[in-house]
């Protein structure tokens, strides 16, 4: 008989945050043990929205609220354009032609069709699923999770937005620097980690040496680590530039560590387009596996995130929650993970980078001090429990408009 492994509760995290911080979220939990609640994503896998609702989703049920997580199906031409859309979203740009929007509203009128979304709350996420609203009669509160770098959206796309998300009851974004100009309630949840997660749960050296030594990764000089999907927005040939400038002041080998999402049809390219960079000490990975995340987290002299644009970069808390020094691009929400000079390092250029990564790669004792700082501020800040409970106060107040036995919008 197969014994199933025992989900996180909330109970778990009393180690890391206090039995009183426990029960106020209890109680609010106890308020929704009725509600029917749906996520809508793009995908199971390949960024932090997955990883995020992998956990929180689970987390919410093991409370007794009745929480689903749907998945939207679409063509390569769909996919194709919603990629476009995030990019411009984060500034870039778009010819956002008739034929663009006919497809991506058509097909998402035939996942609105496929799923029956007559719960008591949904939550949509980010701009692929953005028009679901459009096919429904509400039950109850419908919510925007929009996960992206807002600062400085693509004019005729948001406007086309526009439309969608001021139907919906809330938006919410990761920092108060994406807020827009909307008809509709905005709120502000950073991201957070699970810290039991194989991702995110301490390995021991012996595990730490079998991950890195199945891939073959070399461990006779301090790794330098970045992880990330391949995204032209995480920046990773000035990752590899800065690591060439490093290299010569200090030892050291680079892993950069990818995956192919699904719902990215760039991804593939981005990958294929740095495998010709690769060096005996630059090494490119495109693996899911999660164990070798953390292994190499755990195990980095130095991790990076040099990301050009980031709505909010959960590989960074992760690496943070090992104890690993960040140096981070210094855009979005890594601005609000990282303290410069405290608990890792912002950096705006490829040259002030590589100066960071040699300072960390040969001062220790400033490597420790700054990955003790940097655990203890995702402990307090970015935690799973912390988004938990602030979806929990925002349920509850929709509870004071639509009551679960009469909801009438």
């Amino acid at each position: 008989m197969i014994e199933y492994p025992k989900l996180v509760q909330v109970e778990d995290y009393e180690r890391f945050v206090g039995a009183e911080t426990i029960e106020r979220v209890r109680k609010k939990a106890e308020l929704l043990q009725d509600l029917h609640l749906a996520h809508v994503s793009s995908t199971y896998y390949g960024g932090g929205v997955a990883e995020i609702l992998s956990s929180l989703t689970l987390l919410m049920n093991s409370m007794g609220i009745k929480t689903g997580w749907r998945i939207i199906q679409g063509s390569p031409d769909f996919f194709s354009i919603t990629k476009k859309m995030h990019n411009a979203l984060q500034g870039g740009q778009i010819n956002l032609s008739e034929r663009k929007m006919q497809i991506y509203e058509e097909v998402i009128y035939e996942n609105a069709v496929r799923n029956h979304l007559d719960h008591d709350m949904v939550v949509i996420h980010d701009p692929q699923p953005l028009p679901m609203i459009n096919h429904y009669k509400k039950r109850g509160p419908w919510i925007w999770r929009c996960h992206l770098d807002l600062t400085n959206p693509n004019g005729e796309l948001w406007n086309y937005f526009v439309q969608f998300v001021e139907k919906y009851d809330a938006a919410i974004f990761s920092i108060k620097e994406y807020a827009r100009k909307l008809g509709t309630s905005q709120l502000f949840f950073m991201p957070a980690i699970d810290p039991f997660s194989i991702k995110n749960r301490e390995l021991s050296e012996d595990e730490i040496d079998e991950r890195l030594n199945h891939y073959n990764i070399p461990t006779d000089l301090p790794l330098v680590v970045q992880v990330s999907r391949f995204d032209r927005w995480k920046d990773p040939e000035g990752v590899i530039e800065a690591f060439k400038l490093a290299k010569k002041e200090a030892e050291c080998t680079l892993i950069l560590l990818g995956n192919v999402a699904t719902d990215d049809p760039e991804g593939e390219e981005v990958y294929k387009s740095l495998l010709d960079k690769q060096e005996e000490r630059i090494i490119i990975l495109s693996r899911e596996d999660t164990a070798l995340v953390n292994a190499l987290q755990s195990r980095a002299a130095v991790v990076l995130q040099k990301s050009i644009r980031e709505g909010f970069g959960l590989s960074v808390t992760e690496a943070m929650w090992k104890g690993t020094p960040v140096i981070g691009g210094n855009v979005g929400g890594i601005r609000h993970q990282i303290e410069d000079g405290v608990n890792g390092f912002l950096v705006s250029s490829i040259e002030e980078t590589a100066e960071r990564m040699v300072q960390l790669l040969r001062d220790e004792k400033l490597r420790k001090k700054m990955g003790l700082k940097a655990r203890e501020a995702v402990r307090k800040r970015f935690l799973m429990i912390r988004l938990l409970e602030q979806y929990l106060d925002l349920f509850n107040s929709f509870e004071t408009i639509y009551r679960l036995s009469n909801k009438v919008l």
